[in-house]
């Protein structure tokens, strides 16, 4: 559903911060953003892939490097960076429609959404002004914080697999980083194991909430500033993106600067159930797949089944597939969905959860098949990384 004006009530402050230390780091950062192909040492980090080089505070290169260490899964092999590789704007290459686990029979529930950009999303909160929950992270808003989140998948049996947090905080005093820890949080950080596992989430927050994870790069980004011009194709998805009696795109994920960061994210942070059919290669990793009521779950509200988060459309061209149980494969795909839904039902089947669906704003649109091309286009504008320096060569 679409959300006019953001209620400040719930906003992390620090989030608005954050946005204005990545503003002024971006200014000095784009001058000299570089693809690299880096192989990392033997702290067991992964490659990492188009990553804007900045300068990293103590917490958050220790962040960093929590985030990229593969020795913290059981059995190892997995670490953050598996399921959100920067080469794939921070969400899961593999293409699964749920990411595997450390075990590698067990599969996540959902589709690993992006972390990019999850910095600037408020906490989970419900704006009585709008009668909508906004904010939080997981497609369920079930975390509040970065820091949150990040504790879940580590002791999930479906994904790190961890089975205490003595196992995570006794390897991490045994890394080649261990000194890096105590440098941020003090000689005794380790010696009360709780406390040094929440402060090992703290250091990915730190590190999710940098110039590196959310860059501003795109040719989108470029376009705002009268650096680059799109495409004719280009500029028409835009305006069909924009267009209230077209695509319609904006009413949940805005193509205006956010009230309160002043940052362009391309979502409202709403909930909406959008009549998405189930994905039966669910159920063909996962025997025991039951229904997903998403933030109805979260609620224990009826009114609320079937709703699952706004995503940001920032790098989305990257992020395949889509929806919370990546049921469709392609931009071109979703538009359809939102464009055909209700008329031909044979094709895309019936809502999983089929109360709550949103049927004002989808469903039933009419585009041509040249337009929903043209929409996927501009879309595609979003992703990070673009030089614009070769359009002007």
């Amino acid at each position: 559903m679409p959300l006019s004006t953001q209620s400040i009530t719930g906003r992390s402050w620090r989030t608005i911060t954050l946005f204005a230390v990545a503003a002024l780091l971006l200014c000095v950062a784009q001058c000299r953003q570089k693809h690299h192909h880096d192989k990392h040492d033997d702290e067991g980090e992964a490659e990492v892939k188009d990553v804007m080089e900045v300068q990293l505070t103590p917490a958050q290169l220790l962040g960093k490097k929590i985030f990229f260490d593969t020795n913290l899964s059981n059995p190892p092999g997995q670490s953050c960076a598996t399921c959100h590789m920067p080469g794939n704007a921070f969400a899961d290459p593999e293409g699964l429609p749920v990411s595997r686990g450390a075990v590698k029979t067990k599969f996540g529930h959902r589709n690993s959404p992006t972390i990019a950009y999850a910095a600037f999303s408020p906490h989970f909160h419900y704006d009585s002004v709008e009668e909508a929950y906004i904010g939080g992270l997981f497609w369920d808003g079930r975390a509040n914080t970065l820091s949150e989140q990040a504790l879940i998948p580590l002791m999930s049996h479906f994904e790190m697999n961890n089975t205490s947090e003595k196992t995570v905080v006794d390897y991490i005093k045994t890394s080649p980083y261990a000194n890096l820890f105590k440098t941020v949080y003090g000689p005794k950080s380790f010696d009360d194991t709780h406390a040094a596992f929440l402060r090992i989430a703290e250091a990915l927050e730190e590190y999710e909430e940098t110039v590196e994870v959310s860059p501003f790069t795109s040719k989108f980004d470029y376009y705002m500033k009268g650096l680059v011009k799109l495409t004719p194709q280009e500029e028409r998805g835009l305006k069909l993106f924009n267009d209230e009696k077209k695509g319609n795109c904006a009413a949940c994920h805005p193509s205006t600067p956010d009230p309160i960061t002043g940052a362009i994210l391309f979502t409202d942070f709403t909930y909406d159930n959008l009549g998405v059919p189930a994905n039966p290669r669910l159920i063909e990793l996962d025997k025991d797949y039951k229904k997903d009521c998403g933030l109805g779950s979260v609620v224990k509200c009826l009114e609320d089944e079937g709703k699952f988060k706004v995503p940001t459309l920032r790098n989305i061209d990257r992020t395949a597939p889509y929806f919370h149980n990546g049921v469709y494969k392609t931009l071109e795909d979703v538009v359809r969905f939102y464009n055909s839904r209700d008329v031909d039902t044979i094709k895309f089947g019936p809502a999983e959860v089929k109360q709550n669906v949103n049927k004002d704003e989808l469903g039933n649109l009419g585009l041509t098949e040249q337009e929903i091309k043209d929409i996927a286009a501009f879309m595609r504008t979003l992703s990070d990384g673009y030089n614009f320096k070769v359009e002007k060569d």
